[in-house]
């Protein structure tokens, strides 16, 4: 099992098209033997400290196997879409870890 932490930074006016992304994005997870563990918004009083910027949106996904996760990534469907991710995100840091 891997684990896939990803801080989303979204373009100040583009929440909606990020929003069709993820409405195409995260569905197509599960057919990659992978879930999403946690889908967070955090707003302004969530955050007690912080070094970085304030993500727009925090995601945890599990994949089974790292193949699982690399096969998601090149879903064609997805792919289609990709240019709604180049419109409305700024940046994002993605981590990957595992259970100990």
């Amino acid at each position: 099992m891997i684990f896939i932490t990803q801080l989303v930074y979204v373009i100040k006016g583009q929440e909606d098209v990020f929003d069709e992304f993820e409405n195409i994005a995260i569905p197509a997870i599960l057919k990659y033997n992978g879930r999403i563990l946690l889908r967070v918004r955090p707003g302004e009083s969530a955050f007690i400290e912080h070094h970085i910027d304030k993500p727009y949106e925090i995601h945890l996904v599990e994949f089974e196997t790292e193949q699982d996760f690399e096969n998601f990534k090149q879903d064609e469907e997805r792919k289609k879409f990709l240019h709604l991710k180049d419109q409305s995100i700024k940046t994002s840091v993605l981590i990957q870890g595992s259970k100990l």
